[in-house]
């Protein structure tokens, strides 16, 4: 099954081979097979004996993606802490170790990789809302003091912050960073992310103006680009505003399913339920909200009113 080292086109297929061909599998959702050919690289890799690090670190990052979505996370974990022994302070394998310990309950240890993956680079949204999420879920754990139990967060050297940032053109030996698909792909998905960014404060600046409608066309265009929680939330809320009490709830159970606990989401769904008459559901909502700020003045309020209707 591996090759010899000889130059022969009759070889079997290349480590680059099959790492692309894992891609494919993957886009596809078939993530056993993706892992299988992820796996076949990386034992051409160490027979060959001259495997780099970053292409080692890479494969093992995108085994770790096909663990995570199969619910593997404890081997997600594994390949992510190899990744990073290689290539220290990856992003990618930094978000899906945190993924794997959040869905482990290990609230901790996914708030520093969370935490570790904003010092690289802060624009990824995908950290912000884990730390987010871990803070409230370490908050019911152990209380207020919970970050006198965490352990130490990393200090990342200046050299990682700007090591991932996309090579410019004139750069052409800077260092690729470490793509779950082919470089390009990666690009893409980055310009997305900043495309979907840049659309969604286009929308909360004519929410400051008062145009719920453009605001719901931009959140709209921003929401095709990349799902976020904020975005439904922010979009919800120009529904609210629009009386579209449905849409409005629509959007708040998206956000919801994003991040269970979300205070803007439960608010603005019960909210819009309550316009919608399902006073039981809305009340559901409010209780579920004040289990996470049991002090929240806005949410008494309408819990008060709900009991009145």
């Amino acid at each position: 099954r591996l090759p010899g080292r000889g130059g022969s086109g009759a070889m079997a297929a290349s480590p680059g081979a099959l790492r692309r061909a894992g891609n494919e599998e993957f886009r596809r959702g078939q993530y056993g097979p993706a892992a299988e050919l992820y796996s076949r690289a990386l034992a051409q890799l160490e027979a060959s004996g001259d495997a780099s690090a970053e292409e080692r670190s890479v494969l093992l990052a995108n085994r770790a993606a096909c663990h995570l979505k199969d619910g593997a996370c404890s081997l997600c974990v594994a390949d992510c802490t190899s990744a990073l022994e290689l290539v220290p302070f990856g992003i990618k394998p930094l978000l899906r170790r945190a993924a794997a310990y959040e869905a482990l309950e290990r609230y901790s240890l996914a708030y520093v990789d969370y935490k570790t993956a904003l010092q690289v680079d802060c624009s990824v949204q995908a950290a912000h809302d884990g730390v987010n999420r871990m803070t409230k879920a370490l908050l019911e754990k152990d209380g207020v003091n919970w970050r006198q139990k965490l352990p130490p967060i990393p200090t990342v050297p200046v050299s990682a912050q700007t090591r991932w940032s996309i090579p410019s053109a004139q750069a052409p030996g800077a260092s690729t960073p470490p793509a779950t698909a082919p470089q390009g792909e990666r690009d893409e998905t980055a310009a997305g992310m900043e495309r979907a960014r840049m659309l969604k404060e286009e929308g909360n600046e004519f929410v400051k103006k008062g145009n719920h409608k453009k605001a719901v066309e931009k959140y709209s265009e921003s929401l095709k680009l990349n799902k976020e929680c904020a975005t439904y939330t922010n979009r919800a809320l120009c529904f609210l505003t629009l009386k579209q009490y449905k849409e409005a709830a629509q959007d708040c159970t998206e956000a919801l399913k994003l991040d269970p606990k979300n205070v803007k989401a439960l608010y603005r769904r019960a909210q819009a339920l309550k316009e919608l008459k399902d006073y039981k559901s809305s009340i559901a909502d409010i209780k579920s909200l004040l289990k996470t700020e049991p002090k929240n003045t806005a949410a008494l309020r309408l819990l008060q009113e709900l009991n009145r209707a």
